[in-house]
């Protein structure tokens, strides 16, 4: 099912679509393009804000899927989407020109929507014509009649493992390279660092033990007052504790609860004596001592100097003399790694030969068979001096797609060469052929809708009606939606869907009904060119009657 809403000429139509052939005419301008347009924003094309109907604020566009192929189910929930039995994608376009997307009711994006779209509905239009001339789509076509994909796979996986293997490679030789040119940069980087001896750390001692002897009298003269502070017999801290000890004893004798007062004393003696002895061994050790100070300065210009040149910190020194010794080894062990990297080498590009060759077999035979096929169903088409044919040319070396670049090509008429699609094929022929392809791959596309808008370009007569044979055999397969001005196309519809636009409220507005008995004998009458004539309505009916099924 497809609705759509205040998309140019249409303010509201739901396109009710059945299993089989649906088959949507009308008359040119009423607004068949306009669903085709409708199609494509369901499936993430690009949002264009001039189409919205005059006067709404936003485009509607709502589809409904019934059949939901396995993978796409995968991809959803992957995506986080849940999914029932059936699949609803909503896509609004405002008339400032935002647009916004989503699936069974959680927003999505663009990418996601156009990723979910190419796997439920293929748009063939013209757009999708032009593409057949592309080499990359005929190699994907190939492939997929061949039932190649696992091998295609394959030959991608060796391509870039060899890829990659050889990226390492020159990666190994620029490394080895630029080592020989900085060799004897990295000896020195390596030689003056090691040559440092640098201690983690040691920058903070050489600070603090210049500092000491940088002042080394004035330090000298506090630590002695302390000194002095603790000892001296008469007004020294020592002094005062044994003047708190005798007052305590008496204090200790008339109340017991003072008792406790002794421990605090005795920790106060301790820390005293600990003091006075730290302060003592500090006082010993300070001396002025110009020589030593003169060695710490010149240790610290060292430091500095090899921060300067190699890191901000001893740390980044280090790290920068480590990775100047991983390059000088490299110079001794790049030659054997090479030698090594080229014996991998030499084995992925014979396993890439070898599934290259088991790709180049699948395609031949796909080839051959696709050829006979298509080439079969051509005098049908209208292309009765046709062949089609496949040319597979083998590349210098094997790619990331095979051995072999493929050409699709076709003879229109006998007594001439074969040539590549785009050489010889008109826009009509380009359609037909498409189709000829599209009812060959019926059996391997997985897409459940096939949507084709102006297939029957440039055909009529005999050939219209063989057009529709083929259309329906598709439809045996899978559920077919065409556009069409052919009357022989439209009679061979389990669907007939007719599309029509008429003036409401001062604007041009299409409506869509399915046509049913009379109806669709009118209808197929108009598009012969006269629903009023009586021959008109008895060719319509000679269309319908071994086509009509019920």
């Amino acid at each position: 099912m497809l609705r759509v809403r205040d998309l140019a000429t249409i303010a509201d139509v739901t396109l009710e679509l059945g299993p089989g052939l649906n088959v949507l005419t009308g008359e040119t301008g009423a607004g068949k393009s306009m669903l085709v347009d409708a199609l494509a924003l369901l499936l993430g094309d690009r949002a264009d804000r001039a189409a919205i109907r005059p006067g709404a604020a936003k485009a509607v566009v709502e589809g409904v899927i019934e059949a939901i192929p396995a993978a796409t189910r995968a991809h959803l929930d992957a995506s986080g989407i849940d999914v029932d039995e059936s699949l609803v994608i909503r896509r609004e376009v405002t008339a400032e020109g935002r647009s916004r997307a989503w699936i069974n009711g959680s927003p999505t994006t663009i990418g996601v929507l156009a990723s979910v779209g190419e796997s439920l509905i293929d748009l063939h239009g013209q757009h999708q014509t032009i593409q057949l001339l592309d080499a990359e789509m005929q190699r994907a076509l190939l492939d997929a009649y061949g039932h190649a994909e696992a091998a295609v796979h394959a030959v991608q996986h060796a391509h870039q493992e060899l890829a990659t293997l050889r990226q390492q490679q020159q990666n190994l030789v620029s490394r080895r390279d630029d080592a020989q040119k900085r060799a004897d940069w990295l000896r020195h980087v390596v030689q003056e660092v090691d040559a440092a001896k640098l201690r983690i750390g040691e920058e903070e001692g050489l600070e603090r033990d210049a500092m000491r002897l940088g002042q080394a009298g004035t330090l000298s003269e506090h630590a002695g007052r302390l000194v002095e502070s603790i000892d001296d017999d008469e007004s020294g801290a020592r002094a005062a504790l044994g003047r708190a000890d005798r007052a305590l004893n008496p204090l200790e004798r008339v109340d017991s609860e003072t008792a406790r007062w002794r421990e605090l004393l005795d920790a106060a003696y301790a820390a005293l004596d600990e003091l006075s002895r730290v302060a003592q061994e500090y006082l010993d050790g300070i001396a002025e001592d110009p020589a030593r100070l003169a060695e710490l300065e010149r240790r610290r210009d060292l430091l500095h100097e090899l921060r300067r040149k190699h890191g901000a910190t001893l740390i980044d020194v280090l790290a920068t003399r480590d990775a100047a010794k991983a390059e000088l080894d490299l110079l001794d062990t790049a030659d054997l790694d090479l030698r090594g990297m080229a014996a991998r080498i030499g084995g992925a590009e014979q396993g890439l030969a070898a599934v290259a060759g088991e790709l180049t077999a699948l395609r031949r035979t796909a080839a051959e068979r696709m050829a006979r096929e298509i080439t079969r169903l051509l005098p049908r088409l209208g292309l009765g001096g046709g062949e089609f044919s496949v040319e597979l040319a083998p590349l210098h070396k094997p790619g990331p797609h095979g051995a072999e670049a493929i050409t699709f090509q076709v003879r229109l008429n006998k007594g001439m060469e074969a040539r590549p699609l785009a050489r010889v094929a008109s826009g009509g022929e380009l359609s037909r052929l498409m189709l000829a392809l599209k009812v060959v791959l019926a059996r391997q596309d997985a897409v459940p809708t096939l949507v084709f808008d102006e297939v029957d370009q440039g055909i009529g007569g005999e050939v219209g009606v063989r057009v529709g044979e083929s259309l329906a055999r598709v439809a045996e397969r899978h559920q077919v939606l065409v556009i069409t001005h052919l009357p022989q196309i439209a009679a061979r519809a389990d669907r007939h869907l007719r599309i029509a636009k008429a003036t409401r409220g001062g604007v041009a507005t299409s409506d869509v009904s399915v046509l049913h008995g009379e109806d669709r004998v009118l209808e197929l009458a108009r598009m012969l060119g006269d629903p009023d004539s009586d021959a008109a309505r008895r060719m319509a009916q000679s269309l319908l009657n071994p086509a009509v099924t019920a």
